[in-house]
């Protein structure tokens, strides 16, 4: 169990790194401006339109980093300072969050098995945390309890790794449009790839935490047992 715990603290640290990584990357490629002077919400819309998608709407939201494709209503969400910037970071963001809405209308079999899997995710969160505690106090009584827990939180940790090949591939359309659309050019071109680069290394931390969340359940329950 000291191992588990070790393996979260490690990952937790290394969370926290990525996202003031990310947050510093945001701000300086925010600083950069495109030289073409296109939005975020205008580098978005061409990548659809390039990609022969009109049906999708290009909408602002609060918030930083909340940018975000819904396919339910097929909107690209770009936050405040995405959606009426200009600058490299603005364009990397709108044309990774335009990649998962071509990934929607193409098909693509990872998005596919992450939104079938969303309802089940979003109701095991809803109680597995309190079904794990329980589970936990109850072990020797009712040991299937925190097994219970366990699968509800194993489904999430499936989840986060599903998500990973979403990301990735979001992002490598993203990258490979800008450069043959003209949008970034051989010196921004980098500072994109720099930008979506950390964006992805959340998802990675993201995914080792709930797996390392999980052996730890696990290793609770198997020392329950032995006891």
């Amino acid at each position: 169990m000291n191992g588990a715990w070790l393996l979260m603290i490690l990952i937790a640290v290394a969370g926290m790194i990525v996202q003031g990584m990310l947050q510093s990357r945001f701000k300086k490629y925010s600083k950069i401006p495109l030289r073409n002077g296109m939005t975020g919400r205008e580098v978005a819309e061409k990548m659809l339109h390039d990609n022969g998608i009109y049906d999708v709407q290009v909408i602002s939201v609060r918030g930083q980093l909340t940018d975000h494709y819904n396919p339910a209503n097929k909107t690209i969400n770009l936050s405040e300072p995405v959606y009426g910037s200009y600058s490299v970071a603005a364009a990397a963001v709108a044309a990774h969050e335009t990649g998962h809405a071509i990934q929607h209308a193409n098909g693509y079999a990872p998005l596919r098995l992450r939104s079938a899997l969303v309802p089940a995710v979003s109701a095991a969160s809803k109680w597995v945390t309190w079904i794990l505690l329980i589970g936990i106090f109850t072990i020797n009584t009712f040991p299937g309890l925190l097994w219970f827990g366990i699968g509800l939180f194993a489904l999430t940790t499936v989840f986060s790794f599903v998500t990973l090949p979403v990301e990735v591939n979001a992002s490598a359309r993203a990258l490979r449009w800008l450069s043959n659309a003209g949008i970034t050019d051989s010196s921004n071109q980098r500072q994109a790839t720099d930008a979506l680069k950390w964006a992805g290394y959340t998802y990675v931390v993201a995914a080792l935490g709930s797996l390392a969340t999980l052996l730890y359940y696990v290793s609770i329950a198997l020392s329950g047992n032995r006891r």
